[in-house]
């Protein structure tokens, strides 16, 4: 197997190098004045044709021809320096894609450029109470106003991510209530900052609550203009569609697997286990896993360099990588053993990997459950690879569910 890139990629790299030892130097830099050094460094790399590639130069974008090979080149030299890329966030990776795809002229030019800046910070209104896993059943109302020229929404959001510094939500809302749920759905969008808008923190189980953390959103005659409104009236599950493609894609990713893994022998090494017959058999079986995700990985990424179609094979990342990141997570909770139950206190408590060491664990064994609904949940994966990847036939309870039917 040979995975090097070629002569051509290796000049490149160079070039990507040298930018970054002359634009990179964040030292003595806090607050507010490493804030504005990060903004320029991101413009400045932009302009290089470094960062936001797929995005038109006329909305902010460096406008860049595919060429994987050249993106995973940019990926590794700015890890290495640990160097900014693309703005975190929903923005970035689901709602510009998005707009790029199904998105008017105007909301291009209103949108695109402030969010890739970091100027609009999205959040995600699909999630409601009654409505996780089966996306379609959203009950929050959106109903037109008397002049036709606004979209007046009201109902419930919840497991927005990064809620409280959110200051716009791309959402699903139901504008056709006689028609069959699927094709009664309205893409929004939607300014956060607003009367008719109430966000509340909800504390997670691990105690954590914060700007960071997931938020319920409650809408009272919340209004959004109609031409805010993506894709046709009642066709937002097929834009939905779209978004949670890019979100299945970024959730995919092998990149955080080895590392994962390698914290996870280390966290076996520092509780005495790495001797032990049983943690090392299940050591290696993960690691199997791990290293089969990461082949498999590089296999869509030699399809994707030569323009090749890779097979089914693409629909069962995101399945797995959530799979394996369960086992690591379930590994590590029995190596910890009761020590993961006691929250340490503040700097000076104690625990595998330095003084936070099991409650850092426990958000990931918290996180790998939420992998499994996050981005689609992972019984509507396996649907989604039997009746794309395997041909078989569609769940009958979907079609039933589709036309009404009990």
């Amino acid at each position: 197997m040979d995975l090097s890139y070629g002569s051509e990629a290796e000049s490149f790299r160079k070039d990507v190098r040298a930018f970054l030892g002359e634009a990179w130097r964040p030292e003595e830099r806090r607050g507010d004045a490493l804030r504005a050094f990060v903004r320029d460094f991101r413009r400045a790399a932009t302009d290089r044709g470094y960062l936001y590639r797929s995005v038109p130069r006329r909305y902010g974008g460096s406008e860049q021809p595919v060429d994987v090979i050249h993106a995973q080149v940019i990926r590794e030299e700015f890890a290495r320096v640990r160097a900014p890329m693309e703005v975190p966030g929903l923005g970035v990776t689901m709602t510009v894609p998005t707009l790029l795809e199904k998105g008017s002229d105007a909301q291009r030019d209103l949108f695109i450029r402030k969010t890739i800046e970091g100027d609009y910070v999205w959040g995600q209104g699909y999630s409601e109470p009654g409505s996780g896993s089966d996306l379609a059943s959203v009950r929050t109302k959106a109903e037109l106003s008397a002049d036709g020229a606004k979209w007046i929404i009201n109902g419930q959001k919840i497991w927005t991510s990064m809620g409280m510094q959110a200051t716009h939500m791309f959402m699903l809302v139901r504008t056709e209530p006689d028609a069959p749920k699927h094709a009664g759905i309205t893409y929004l969008l939607l300014d956060l900052d607003q009367p008719g808008v109430t966000r509340r923190p909800i504390r997670q189980m691990t105690g954590e609550q914060g700007a960071h953390t997931f938020c319920e959103f409650f809408f009272d005659n919340a209004e959004t203009p109609v031409d805010w409104q993506v894709g046709g009236r009642g066709e937002g599950w097929q834009v939905s569609r779209t978004t949670l493609k890019h979100e299945r894609a970024s959730i995919g990713s092998a990149d955080s697997l080895g590392g994962h893994f390698a914290k996870l022998v280390d966290l076996a090494r520092e509780m005495g286990r790495i001797g032990d017959p049983l943690v090392r058999d299940r050591l290696a079986e993960i690691e199997g896993r791990v290293l089969s995700h990461r082949y498999s990985s590089f296999r869509l990424f030699s399809c994707a360099a030569a323009g090749e179609d890779p097979g089914q094979v693409q629909l069962m990342m995101k399945l797995l990588v959530t799979e394996i990141g369960h086992d690591i997570a379930l590994l590590a909770q029995e190596l910890i053993g009761e020590q993961g139950m006691i929250e340490p206190e503040g700097a000076g408590g104690r625990g595998p990997r330095g003084p936070r060491g099991p409650s850092k664990w426990l958000d990931q064994i918290m996180g790998s459950l939420g992998n499994s609904i996050a981005g689609g949940a992972s019984n509507i994966q396996r649907n989604i690879i039997g009746e794309r990847g395997l041909g078989l036939p569609r769940d009958l309870a979907l079609d039933l569910d589709a036309r009404g039917g009990n």
